[in-house]
């Protein structure tokens, strides 16, 4: 395993994957918890279409690309659901499949649109240049800072939603506006990287493995982050051995953490069941 870090490609790469999977574990916690894990795929493909969007004008692709995900942050946060016979993850799945349509429709109308697709979905963490990497870092690296400053604000927040009691006083609005905010940034630079599908997996798989197999909210903090950087190196390694694209080769091994976690819960369980 550790020839393949003798290459300086597969190096940056693992430091893309660790930086990018230990801000998202965190923040997935946030996001299973508020039961919102399409928020994802749909700041990710809005983020998309504003790469789509910047190809199809020949726009700047980072500003338009932020542009249209903070516009996308400030919507999804600002949603209400009254209706009790509706759920906030059915409007978001809806934006997520708009936002989809049309990156597919504005990109088959670019000159390499497969190709174009292809990278949109999974990304090519193996060819991240050295200064986006250094950006990503600053910006996840500030992201982090500012979320352990206000950890127990935002996580009030978190808890509020997840016990369906969400507030209408401002400064409930504004920590919940940052947390989509510092979302919707994160994955601006974490799709350029690693593409919309890997980086719904390090989002979300990691704090769902984790609470599968513990029931305690400190552990569950430790190991997601953990689960994000072993299943980046077991992923780029799975890559590098049978010369697979990465990102699926991640979100692959992803799944095999999924599935060990779940035969995890299900042994205790049965144990426990079995013990009454």
């Amino acid at each position: 395993m550790l020839e393949m870090f003798q290459l300086p490609f597969m190096v940056q790469a693992l430091l893309a994957c660790t930086v990018m999977g230990l801000l998202l574990a965190y923040l997935g916690i946030h996001v299973v918890r508020r039961g919102i894990v399409f928020v994802d795929l749909a700041l990710g493909q809005i983020s998309s279409l504003g790469v789509a969007f910047a190809s199809f004008i020949g726009g700047a692709l980072l500003p338009i690309s932020i542009t249209f995900t903070l516009a996308g942050a400030f919507l999804l946060s600002m949603i209400r659901i009254h209706d009790k016979r509706l759920r906030l993850e059915a409007i978001i799945g809806i934006i997520y499949a708009l936002a989809s349509a049309a990156t597919v429709l504005l990109i088959s109308k670019t000159a390499h649109g497969e190709s174009d697709i292809s990278e949109v979905l999974f990304g090519n963490i193996l060819a991240i240049p050295t200064n986006e990497l250094i950006t990503m870092a600053g910006v996840f690296v500030t992201l982090g800072l500012l979320h352990m400053i206000f950890l127990k604000r935002i996580f009030r927040v978190t808890e509020a939603f997840r016990k369906g009691q969400p507030q209408t006083d401002f400064q409930f609005r504004f920590w919940n506006f940052f947390f989509y905010l510092s979302i919707g940034l994160a994955i601006v630079f974490a799709v350029r990287a690693g593409g919309v599908i890997p980086v719904f997996s390090y989002l979300v798989i990691p704090p769902v493995a984790a609470i599968l197999v513990t029931q305690r909210d400190k552990v569950v903090a430790i190991l997601a982050p953990t689960f994000s950087v072993l299943v980046s190196i077991f992923g780029l390694y799975f890559s590098y051995t049978f010369d697979f694209p990465a990102g699926p080769s991640i979100v692959a091994v992803f799944g095999i953490l999924f599935v060990l976690c779940s035969i995890v819960k299900l042994g205790r369980y049965k144990k426990n069941a079995a013990g009454e």
